[in-house]
């Protein structure tokens, strides 16, 4: 791709995805991005503003519920569009799987037991932990007839009334591969990981006395007092560090490999940033009665901020954060998230 090389995104009357957008694109979908990492050249790399340019701006699209301005409508195009093309680019080399069933057996059950079925609406829902996964569970069990509201007050049951695509045969599973609407929802990967620490370590007993316990004896001087819960966001990523990818649990698992996006050719790919307009989306596309709507977040949750990340990475060891990297790398290059500014100058500010 050439600084000359020019796309014009599908309906986007008249605008151009920006040269430097694309090579932002090519670098994070570039076989030599973990050498850029060791030498940390992309320490700083973020995407460029997206704006319009020329053009009439961005159409409306179809009718969508939750429609913001046209500029952010272009925003998210674009946005969409690199992932898309760093998806096809990564997605089409030798080495990376073209179906489902060219997975090695660990890996197809576990995508098997994170893709959601929907047969009324007709699609398939991949849901990954820490990105609404709870609120989108919800509002398959209304669209089933099971949940009487999407704001009945219950703690939700994470398996009852649903139906994964590892309950069927594999007919039925190739069928509703081929002819289903197939969606998923990203998320920062650090900031995943974070959101995962402090709900998990700090709040759930269960995951205190099942992981706390075993990192704090492991990574820690006289550890084996700890009840688990003083576990720091340091030990945590040590103990990612010596983690196998495919034996993590989910709620820390790289969306790559709980989702496998290369096997699974999404529709869709919504991102957390963006979650009630492309909730509204999917919604619409998949024609759920006018009254389903996504459901507002909860007073009492505490969403980790931009500020929170950075607090947190800049108080981590540099040397640390950055061999975590090349566990999620993928999660950062095929959905376009920036890596992780941790520079003294940043974390000065």
């Amino acid at each position: 791709a050439s600084g000359r090389s020019r796309s014009r995104p599908r309906g986007a009357g008249g605008a151009v995805l920006l040269p430097s957008m694309l090579m932002f694109g090519v670098i994070l979908a570039s076989s030599g991005l973990l050498l850029m990492i060791e030498k940390g050249i992309l320490a700083q790399v973020k995407p460029p503003p997206l704006q319009p340019v020329g053009g009439e701006g961005w159409r409306k699209g179809g009718g969508d519920r939750g429609v913001g301005d046209a500029p952010e409508e272009l925003e998210a195009q674009l946005l969409r569009d690199i992932r898309n093309r760093t998806i096809r680019s990564v997605c089409g080399q030798p080495a990376m799987p073209s179906s489902l069933w060219d997975l090695p057996a660990g890996q197809r059950r576990t995508v098997l037991r994170h893709l959601l079925v929907n047969d009324k609406y007709r699609f398939l829902y991949c849901y990954v932990p820490k990105v609404a996964c709870s609120n989108w569970k919800r509002i398959l069990k209304v669209l089933d007839g099971t949940l009487e509201s999407v704001d009945v007050k219950l703690k939700m049951d994470h398996k009852s009334d649903l139906v994964f695509l590892g309950d069927l045969r594999p007919e039925e599973i190739t069928y509703r591969l081929d002819n289903y609407f197939k969606f998923l929802f990203v998320r920062d990967p650090m900031e995943r990981l974070l959101s995962a620490y402090r709900n998990k370590f700090g709040e759930i007993k269960e995951y205190q006395q099942k992981y706390g316990v075993e990192i704090a004896r492991r990574y820690r001087k006289n550890g084996g007092n700890s009840a688990g819960d003083d576990v720091t966001f340091s030990e945590f990523l040590r103990y990612l560090l010596d983690e196998e990818v495919e034996r993590m649990n989910e709620h820390w698992m790289p969306i790559y490999n709980l989702c496998q996006p290369c096997a699974v050719r999404y529709d869709f790919i919504g991102s957390y940033e963006r979650l009630k307009a492309d909730a509204d989306h999917v919604l619409h596309r998949v024609r759920s009665p006018p009254y389903i709507r996504f459901p507002e977040r909860q007073p009492w949750y505490k969403p980790v901020t931009k500020e929170t990340l950075h607090y947190y990475l800049c108080n981590t060891q540099r040397r640390l954060i950055k061999d975590i990297l090349p566990k999620y790398i993928l999660d950062f290059s095929l959905f376009a998230y920036p890596l992780p500014n941790v520079t003294s100058e940043f974390c000065r500010q």
